[in-house]
């Protein structure tokens, strides 16, 4: 895992920090934000800190995949590449072993 910065200029102080796989922590870089498919809108990136997991995503595809559900879910899931097919055979393999999907408590 890798310690991300939800914003690559807010410090190093815990409430600006976040456990990230180095997949989706990569491909973050220093965006905040990403334009929206649907709504061509710029949309500020997912915030674990603040933000709510099962308000902006779902998994789909009995796990497999990560579907937003909000403009936040989507340019989040774009941005960081949550869909791509090396994650998706890693998830096939953590399905296969039964410890994927995980459980999001809700809040």
């Amino acid at each position: 895992m890798h310690t991300e910065h939800i914003d690559p200029n807010g410090g190093n102080h815990l409430d600006n920090l976040c456990l990230s796989c180095s997949s989706c922590n990569l491909s973050k870089a220093t965006a905040t934000s990403a334009r929206d498919s649907e709504t061509g809108k710029e949309i500020a990136l997912f915030n674990p800190r603040i933000q709510a997991w099962q308000e902006h995503f779902e998994w789909i595809d009995d796990g497999l995949r990560l579907r937003g559900k909000t403009a936040v879910g989507r340019v989040t899931i774009v941005r960081l590449k949550m869909n791509q097919q090396r994650v998706l055979r890693a998830r096939r393999n953590w399905i296969t072993a039964g410890t994927h999907p995980p459980d999001i408590p809700s809040t």
